[in-house]
């Protein structure tokens, strides 16, 4: 059985060390991130079991971040940290879209108890998409991985969610605006060719070598990741 992956959002470094090593030890996979945009980059991503999110972060706090998370549609449970102890600020946590809060100072020990409840309301992960293919090319969305006719592809993180974006949109003209808002948050257009540069990076890694192109532009529309019929 897979272990549960559990990520550690987390600007104090001695209490994230701490979390982790008592996670570590009890057989879970851990992850950390040390702000709110790195925390809020790794979240999205769809694979952890649970999260465990300070309130207090840089870049983004933690109420940004599970805002944000919650708009992605990202359902991961989360359970916040904070030395806000006060009813309201439980209350606030709660409301936002935290599954359960915490206050600073925590015995490990309960920490750990709640995360089982809440891990156990969920499906298992073996149960949910852990990958995205299209012919010969194999997304793997729990190790971050992607091979085309088993050959591995190395792919920067921007480069990965793009193509994560159109596998999950394959077949389908997707057009520069469609991507902006689904890979990079925008909800304008900053006039610049951002995604064009970044899909002939990627048409670059995944087609050389290969005798089958993947991507193709549409003119006037946007791109299309297979066969545009």
């Amino acid at each position: 059985m897979m272990p549960s992956k559990i990520l550690i959002v987390e600007d104090d470094a001695r209490t994230a060390d701490f979390i982790a090593k008592g996670l570590t030890d009890e057989g879970y996979v851990v992850d950390k991130a040390a702000d709110g945009r790195d925390g809020l980059f790794l979240a999205t991503d769809g694979s952890y079991d649970a999260i465990v999110l300070d309130r207090m972060l840089p870049g983004l706090d933690g109420m940004a971040v599970l805002a944000a998370m919650r708009a992605a549609r990202v359902e991961t449970p989360v359970i916040i940290l904070s030395a806000l102890s006060l009813v309201d600020a439980r209350v606030e946590g709660l409301t936002s879209g935290a599954d359960d809060y915490l206050s600073k100072p925590f015995a490990f020990s309960e920490l750990l108890a709640r995360l089982r409840l809440l891990m156990a309301k969920v499906p298992n992960r073996s149960e949910v998409e852990t990958s995205l293919t299209l012919g010969d090319l194999e997304m793997n969305l729990l190790n971050r991985q992607v091979r085309r006719a088993g050959q591995k592809i190395d792919l920067q993180p921007r480069e990965f969610r793009l193509l994560e974006y159109l596998l999950r949109h394959k077949n389908t003209v997707v057009t520069r605006t469609m991507m902006l808002e689904g890979v990079w948050e925008y909800h304008f257009d900053p006039g610049t060719n951002v995604v064009d540069v970044h899909i002939s990076r990627l048409r670059r890694k995944l087609e050389d070598g290969f005798e089958t192109p993947l991507i193709q532009t549409i003119r006037g529309a946007g791109y299309i990741l297979g066969d545009p019929g």
